[in-house]
């Protein structure tokens, strides 16, 4: 399938082609793959949400119209399912501040400065109510109402659960600053 565009390669998939599947999943499982670990507990949770959210893909398949991004549309199961992982889960989006993780020390060396990998990694350490507003607003580009319809949280919920989340990565931020001085 080489040098098939992703129009053709959709419309076989709509017709059940496995081989066509198959490609689609190679073009955009990586990126989905990144997407699904930020909301994911770990690497094994990551890949069941993708696994999952690919099958919704093949699954609901006529549901996508050509008006938006066929990227866009996949990106947008993939989160849909993360949280649906997340409700099965049962994971509470309302956690109070002092509920966090173990900081986690993240290694640098002298003159260093904060790597988009160690953004990443501290963004992962939040606690996972923080973590999942936090990649919904600031990532995914969702108002604190679509935040809150997804969740099935208050807006307020949602703008708090966003302030929090920033006030705990600034506090983690200015520790590695101060440890790279």
């Amino acid at each position: 399938m080489e040098n098939v565009s992703i129009d053709s390669i959709w419309k076989k998939c709509l017709h059940g082609d496995r081989k066509a599947q198959y490609h689609l999943y190679q073009l955009f499982s990586k990126k989905m793959y990144v997407i699904c670990l930020r909301y994911a507990n770990d690497s094994l949770e990551a890949e069941d949400i993708l696994q999952i959210g690919f099958v919704k893909v093949f699954t609901k398949s006529h549901l996508f119209s050509d008006h938006g991004s066929l990227e866009g549309w996949i990106r947008k199961i993939m989160v849909n399912t993360a949280i649906e992982v997340q409700r099965k889960n049962k994971i509470s989006y309302v956690e109070p501040l002092e509920n966090e993780i173990a900081h986690q020390r993240t290694d640098h060396t002298e003159g260093d400065h904060l790597h988009y990998k160690d953004l990443i990694t501290l963004i992962h350490q939040l606690p996972i109510g923080y973590r999942t507003v936090f990649n919904l607003y600031a990532i995914e580009g969702y108002t604190h109402k679509e935040i809150a319809e997804m969740l099935r949280i208050s807006e307020g919920n949602s703008k708090s659960q966003l302030s929090r989340a920033r006030q705990w990565l600034q506090t983690r931020l200015l520790k590695i600053e101060a440890l790279t001085l």
